[in-house]
């Protein structure tokens, strides 16, 4: 088990939502929270990256840590930590996350310390970048997918990194598929190798301002993206407020 997170009881598996790159959004944050309860969501998962960016680490930090059943860490919580150079970072980025170091003070950092970027063994594998390089390996490309795919053998496992949903297929019969977000937005686990990505809560890339994130339905064997529209001029003026690169607070509402 991944340290900081909470066993699960057995028997049958009620949904769950996942959640990924919140990047300290406490608005987006909540605001998905509330919608995953009202989806039916039981519990909750983290696929990485609670801070960096955002004005809110503190909050962030105490939901996912108090919280959520799994969390692992993705390269920004790393960052803040010092297990990976703040130097690999742009340069905004690099700001917040000193920013972040310092708004967290040491309590704070040594929670992030007890994560890691990746949970392999799990029933559902998670890793935030990818299974080949859990820390920054983007996954775009259907060859990207593949190898990630024939590197798992399980039928499904959860990335986060890129801040845009998506889904891909491994067939029985070798093949790949890229189904992307279905227009209803329910996508049937059908058999095969799946790889999904729930998008970010705190900051999309794919011009839609809203939190992305899903809800897995082990019985039943689906997945469903949400969009979830949160207080976004709220996480700007917190940005601004706190000092951090206005840059940040800009492209919220931009969906990048």
């Amino acid at each position: 088990m991944v340290a900081g997170t909470r066993a699960t009881p057995e028997g049958p598996s009620p949904p769950v939502a996942i959640l990924s790159d919140i990047h300290g959004n406490r608005q987006a944050l909540d605001a998905t929270l509330r919608a995953a309860r009202e989806a039916g969501a039981r519990s909750w998962w983290c696929v990485g990256d609670i801070v960096g960016y955002g004005a809110d680490p503190v909050h962030c930090l105490g939901e996912v840590i108090g919280k959520a059943e799994r969390c692992i860490a993705g390269n920004h919580d790393l960052g803040v930590t010092g297990a990976v150079s703040i130097e690999t970072f742009a340069d905004v980025a690099r700001d917040a996350l000193i920013w972040t170091r310092e708004r967290l003070g040491p309590v704070g950092r040594a929670k992030l310390q007890r994560l890691v970027p990746a949970d392999p063994d799990a029933t559902v594998p998670m890793f935030h970048g990818s299974p080949r390089d859990p820390v920054w390996e983007y996954v775009i490309t259907v060859e990207q997918a593949r190898e990630a795919l024939e590197d798992r053998r399980v039928p499904l496992t959860l990335i986060g990194h890129t801040h845009i949903p998506s889904a891909w297929r491994l067939t029985p019969d070798g093949a790949m598929e890229s189904p992307g977000v279905p227009a209803d937005g329910l996508l049937t686990l059908t058999e095969g190798r799946w790889l999904v990505n729930p998008g970010s809560v705190g900051q999309p890339r794919d011009r839609d301002a809203r939190a992305s994130w899903i809800v897995y339905d082990p019985e039943a064997s689906t997945i469903r993206f949400h969009r979830t529209p949160y207080d976004v001029a709220g996480a700007q003026n917190a940005i601004l407020e706190a000092g951090l690169p206005p840059l940040l607070a800009r492209r919220l509402a931009e969906g990048r």
